[in-house]
């Protein structure tokens, strides 16, 4: 009975822990990384989830501390992109999405099983317009990821369980853009005045970690490690045409995607009751002020090699911890609630805070060889603000400044198992 809760009812106690992730972490992540499914008991496995996660973030009292014009001399280029105090105060510091994955887990002979799974672990998007106080630091930013992983594992009797070696490898691409107001012009003047950067790279990565699990007691414990993703070569455009009617130029640079340490623990505690919990560490803080330089030079803008742009960012390390209850109600239905917390990766530039959030999740299982699931999330986003700060001694936050209150997060998951 035991082993059979293992196989339904605490994995959809583990879905309330993937749906964590996308609803709340900071940095730049969505979906994360995930292997739950390496541990299915059944010898083949096919799973499907899909996400859709609705902040409500409000930026408030905002001011244009930078209303000097556009200086293309400078390296990089200076400027507040001129006086925007007339502008509205107020704007969307946050839009919905979908975090999709999708897994395939076979086991081979009696001790190997490996999975096959794409996901989406990073992004963002914000789009608070053209018509606001702050359009010189952003009209619209929006990052995506394309993630492509194989992971196995090896496991022999240990004492009273098993322990499990645990390794892989994935592929990852990152693109995305970014638009701001680089100059305001007088109304009637024949350009926007309005840039856009569009960038993508790709990598690999790996994974290595360790797992120990008792059947008879419901338990196991695992420790992950995913490395960073060194995107050596991203490349782009930089298109200031609505600018200086200079046409768009090419641009490269590079950044790591950060590497995640994260330990989960479960154990029944009573018949069809389950406890289960986890902790994550995500090297967030290597993204700080990403530089972007022009390939090949450009007159009147800049020459090979110049810096021409930066992606500023500022994160610190992001923790979020996460504890929860599973029960089975029957041989077809099981749930299970959680509480998460995570520690907002802003330094006092973005609006990135702490948040809270309780999960609940419903599973049903009308055989033993399919299973839906239905979850939801609630969070608060704690309040606070974005200001001009030195980091390392860079400066950040030099072009807007805002406040927001707490704000409200829900999301809701959908996902299919089937065993054969």
């Amino acid at each position: 009975m035991v082993r059979h809760f293992i196989s339904g009812g605490v994995l959809a106690a583990a879905a309330v822990g993937m749906l964590q992730s996308p609803a709340l972490a900071g940095g730049l992540e969505r979906g994360g990384y995930n292997i739950d499914l390496l541990f299915d008991t059944s010898r083949f496995t096919a799973e499907a989830t899909s996400t859709f996660v609705m902040p409500d973030r409000k930026l408030k009292n905002v001011r244009d501390i930078d209303p000097s014009p556009f200086n293309p001399g400078g390296t990089p280029p200076t400027g507040g992109g001129g006086n925007l105090t007339g502008l509205p105060t107020s704007a969307n510091g946050s839009e919905d999405y979908w975090s999709p994955r999708i897994g395939v887990k076979a086991g081979i002979g009696d001790a190997v099983d490996c999975m096959f799974d794409y996901s989406e672990p990073w992004g963002a998007h914000k789009n608070p317009g053209r018509n606001w106080a702050g359009a010189n630091e952003d009209i619209e930013t929006e990052v995506k990821s394309r993630n492509y992983a194989t992971t196995c594992s090896y496991r022999f009797d240990v004492g009273p369980g098993q322990l499990r070696l645990i390794g892989g490898g994935f592929y990852q691409e990152v693109y995305g853009f970014q638009e701001r107001l680089v100059q305001a012009f007088p109304a009637g003047f024949p350009l926007s005045g309005v840039g856009r950067l569009d960038l993508e790279g790709d990598g690999w990565g790996w994974r290595a970690g360790v797992a120990y699990e008792i059947p008879e007691y419901a338990f196991r414990a695992s420790l992950v490690y995913n490395s960073e993703v060194k995107l050596n070569d991203i490349t782009g455009t930089l298109d200031l045409s609505q600018v200086s009617g200079t046409p768009k130029f090419d641009v490269y640079g590079s950044q790591a995607m950060p590497d995640v340490l994260e330990l989960k623990v479960q154990s029944g505690i009573a018949p069809d009751w389950l406890a289960f919990g986890s902790v994550k560490w995500v090297d967030w803080s290597q993204l700080q002020k990403v530089p972007f330089f022009c390939s090949s030079g450009v007159a009147g803008v800049c020459a090979s090699g110049t810096q021409v742009t930066t992606l500023d960012l500022g994160y610190r390390d992001g923790w979020t911890v996460m504890g929860g209850i599973g029960h089975k109600f029957n041989e077809q239905w099981s749930g299970a609630v959680s509480l998460t917390w995570d520690r907002g990766t802003s330094q006092g530039f973005g609006s990135q805070t702490d948040t809270w959030a309780l999960g609940v999740l419903g599973s049903y299982s009308p055989t033993k060889n399919v299973e839906f699931r239905l979850a939801g999330v609630l969070g608060l986003m704690t309040g606070g603000s974005s200001r001009t700060v030195t980091l390392d001694g860079v400066q950040y936050g030099q072009r807007a400044n805002y406040d927001f209150d707490d704000d409200i997060v829900a999301a809701i998951s959908t996902g299919v198992k089937v065993r054969f």
